[in-house]
């Protein structure tokens, strides 16, 4: 008597659960189409347009934040170190070079889902182009590390991997057709631990 109402339940359970795995699984897979990747550095520049690829929507809505449009601004992301290397807490790395043209720009290290780390301590955990020490070229300089460093620091929590962010705000670069050479920030590993 309750069979065919069981068998029809157990099916409706597999189905959606399944498309729900399967719709997470393929979002967590990639953050879009038509990347832009200079160096160690990959942004997104039509994820916040009416063209963005149905991903990059999804992880748009998912995310909340607040976006930019086309000719306001774009943001980059680095996981990895210019050789390719996670960035972990557990090592100290140096942002050098310049950043591309803008009016203003922001730096911080956030976590995997994009959300900024801030232990709450007071510590630097962003800087941008106002609050930068330029060097004599005019370049950035940038220490990131888990403990105090001299100069521009940037902080970052102790052990934990974690991605830089880099916007542009009001910028030619997210409407580039390639005629202008871009050039980002080198982040190179400096030392790990106490060595």
């Amino acid at each position: 008597m309750f069979r065919v109402p069981f068998l029809v339940a157990i099916s409706l359970i597999i189905a959606f659960g399944g498309g729900i795995l399967s719709t997470l699984a393929a979002l967590e897979a990639t953050d879009g189409f038509g990347s832009i990747k200079i160096g160690a550095w990959d942004a997104f520049p039509e994820a916040q347009t009416t063209e963005a690829d149905p991903y990059a929507k999804s992880h748009r809505a998912d995310a909340g934040k607040l976006l930019y449009g086309t000719a306001e601004g774009l943001s980059f992301t680095a996981a990895n170190d210019s050789s390719g290397q996670r960035l972990t807490g557990e090592c100290r790395y140096r942002l050098t070079g310049s950043v591309p043209p803008s009016r203003f720009w922001t730096l911080y290290a956030a976590d995997q889902q994009g959300n900024l780390l801030d232990d709450g301590s007071g510590r630097p955990m962003a800087l941008n182009s106002r609050t930068l020490l330029h060097g004599p070229d005019g370049g950035m300089d940038i220490s990131v590390a888990a403990v105090a460093q001299t100069y521009n620091w940037l902080a970052v929590p102790a052990g934990a991997n974690f991605k830089l962010v880099l916007t542009l705000l009001d910028t030619p670069v997210a409407g580039s057709t390639g005629l202008i050479d871009i050039k980002m920030p080198d982040i190179q590993k400096t030392g790990c631990g106490n060595a």
